[in-house]
C-alpha cells in the first residue's frame, strides 16, 4: 500500500505577505521556485503511480519544477473559495470583523469569480479526491500538489476527523510534504510539513 504525499506548492507573494489566495491565479516567487525545486531529490525516492494537481500555476509550476510527470489537474483540488476575504489578511478581515477565525466564521459572498465556500463544501471535494485516490494507492505512492488550508482539511478527512479538527494541523509551509499512509488498517499521518 503506497503513502499519499501531499506537497503544498511554494510561495507566492500573497503567501509571503499572508493574504488568502483562494481562486486567484498568483504565480510562484523565485523563492518558491527554488523551493519546487528542491523537492525533486525527495519526491524522486517514491515510486509515484500517480500525481494530482490544483489546475492553479502556482500548483502545476511546483508539479513541473519538481520533477513529477504525468500530472492531472483536479479542481476539486483548489484551494477554499476565500469569497469576499480574497485577497485579505486575516489582520484585515479582523479589522472589520474582530475575532474572526476562518474555520469557525467562514467567509463571506464576495464577486461572481469568487462565490465564496463554507467548511463543508470544501470537505466534500477533499472527501471526493480521497474516494478517488483510495483504490490508487494499490499501485504505489500518490501524490497531490495543492494548497494550504485546503491541504489541512484534506488531511483531517484522510484521518477519519470532522473538517474543524483542521485546525489542529500546523498550517503547511509553502513548499513543503506531507506524508499520509496506512498502519494495521488505520489512517495515520507520518510526516507534516517536511521541505
Amino acid at each position: 500500500m503506497g503513502e499519499l504525499i501531499v506537497i503544498r506548492h511554494g510561495q507566492t507573494e500573497w503567501s509571503l505577505s499572508g493574504r488568502h489566495a483562494g481562486r486567484t491565479d498568483v504565480p510562484l516567487t523565485d523563492a518558491g521556485e527554488a523551493a519546487a525545486r528542491a523537492l525533486a531529490p525527495r519526491l524522486a525516492r517514491h515510486r509515484l503511480a500517480h500525481v494530482f494537481s490544483s489546475p492553479l500555476s502556482r500548483a502545476m509550476r511546483t508539479a513541473e519544477l519538481a520533477g513529477l510527470n504525468g500530472v492531472k489537474p483536479d479542481p476539486d483540488l483548489l484551494e477554499w473559495d476565500y469569497g469576499g476575504y480574497e485577497g485579505l489578511t486575516a489582520e484585515q478581515i479582523r479589522a472589520s470583523r474582530p475575532g474572526w477565525d476562518l474555520w469557525r466564521d467562514g467567509v463571506v459572498p464576495g464577486d461572481a469569480d469568487h462565490l465564496g465556500e463554507d467548511l463543508a463544501q470544501v470537505a466534500a471535494r477533499t472527501d471526493a479526491v480521497l474516494d478517488r485516490i483510495r483504490p490508487l494507492l494499490s499501485d504505489g505512492d500518490v501524490a497531490v500538489v495543492a494548497h494550504g488550508h485546503l491541504a489541512r482539511v484534506l488531511t483531517a478527512r484522510w484521518l477519519g476527523l470532522d473538517a474543524s479538527a483542521s485546525r489542529l494541523l500546523g498550517h503547511p509551509h509553502p513548499g513543503t510534504l506531507g506524508f499520509l499512509a496506512i498502519e494495521d488498517g488505520q489512517p495515520f499521518l507520518s510526516a507534516w510539513n517536511v521541505p
